[in-house]
């Protein structure tokens, strides 16, 4: 029986998506050779380098003074190379601490400059995203984290900042229509929206590079990288062709406003369950719900063992919360269809 796949990340694929990329394991192109195989000079996976950058820029509708590269080392690794290139010797940046993964942005960085944050949910378990944000020219940028995997909150709008604007788009990227121009960099790992777990989008304005004066580590340069196109290191191959095939299915279906509008549909009927069922809470503050991570609870524990019976017996996959929070969490990425989430809330409705 096919799951239906609720996973946080590594998260569910499209099925053609992952047919083909089967088949290139096996043979790429015709060419008698594993994708896993072949050299990354070669003109076939040059090939596949160049469209899956312009298919994103395609996407994001962003002209030539950005430019597109797929690393390694996840998000995790971002937030030590944001602040390498952007946070001046004498400079200082603005976060904003939303979840575990904006914390883990402010560690890193405070270990390179000054960093100030200058919005935090913390106090209430980072059930809600802090609002008012302000930040003026006297800071080299402002991050801040999208969307919440593990507590289920998301931006709904961007604070309007003095001076350059980086996100971590990790776990939405790609799954509803934003302004990509207002932002400077992007970074997303692939596991969530976009692909298999191995590379790291990141999406640059490459007029803000080169500006600190600081030496950083050789692979730590995005100016390097942007010049190698991508190929600084050995590129994670599989990875990348994945990728790529997600993004062009996901053209394919309406690209980013018709997934979209599928997101929205998807998370509609599950919060509505949630809100209607006296058995469940929802644990985000309900304005800043995500579109992509619903968490929440049971009311009654001593149903714990049915209802985990229940949605197991059905197939579902991948509900279980984070360790950090308990409870449930269901991830809604651009690839699971809407039925899966109605044989869920049909799990709910089943529970008494």
């Amino acid at each position: 029986m096919k799951k239906h796949n609720f996973s946080a990340g590594p998260s569910i694929l499209p099925q053609e998506v992952l047919e083909k990329a089967s088949a290139a394991v096996l043979d790429f192109n015709g060419i008698g050779l594993s994708l896993l195989e072949i050299s990354h000079r070669s003109k076939d996976f040059v090939a596949v380098m160049d469209e899956v950058r312009t298919i994103v820029k395609r996407l994001m509708k962003l002209g030539d003074d950005y430019e597109v590269l797929f690393l390694q080392g996840g998000a995790s690794l971002q937030f030590a190379m944001v602040p390498y290139n952007l946070l001046s010797t004498n400079g200082k940046a603005a976060y904003t601490d939303t979840g575990v993964w904006a914390s883990g942005a402010i560690k890193e960085a405070k270990k390179i400059g000054q960093v100030e944050v200058v919005g935090s949910s913390k106090d209430k378990n980072y059930s809600y995203i802090p609002k008012d944000i302000s930040v003026d020219s006297s800071f080299d940028y402002f991050h801040c984290t999208s969307n919440n995997t593990i507590y289920g909150t998301q931006i709904k709008d961007f604070p309007k900042v003095d001076t350059r604007l980086v996100c971590d788009m990790s776990s939405d990227i790609f799954s509803r229509e934003l302004d990509f121009t207002k932002f400077d960099l992007i970074y997303a790992g692939a596991q969530k929206n976009m692909g298999p777990a191995g590379t790291t989008l990141v999406v640059v304005k490459k007029e803000i590079l080169g500006k600190t004066g600081r030496d950083m580590p050789t692979y730590f340069d995005y100016q390097l990288h942007i010049e190698k196109e991508s190929m600084l290191n050995t590129p994670p191959v599989f990875s990348i062709y994945t990728s790529l095939l997600t993004l062009q299915w996901l053209e394919k279906n309406g690209g980013i406003a018709g997934a979209e509008k599928r997101n929205i549909a998807k998370a509609e009927l599950l919060y509505k369950e949630i809100d209607n069922n006296p058995l469940f809470v929802g644990l985000a503050a309900k304005e800043d719900r995500s579109l992509m991570n619903v968490s929440f609870k049971l009311t009654d524990e001593n149903k714990k063992e049915a209802f985990d019976t229940a949605w197991k017996n059905a197939g579902i996959s991948g509900l279980n919360g984070h360790r950090t929070t308990g409870g449930y969490r269901a991830s809604l990425y651009n690839a699971l269809p809407i039925e899966s989430v109605q044989v869920l809330v049909d799990v709910m409705k089943s529970i008494s």
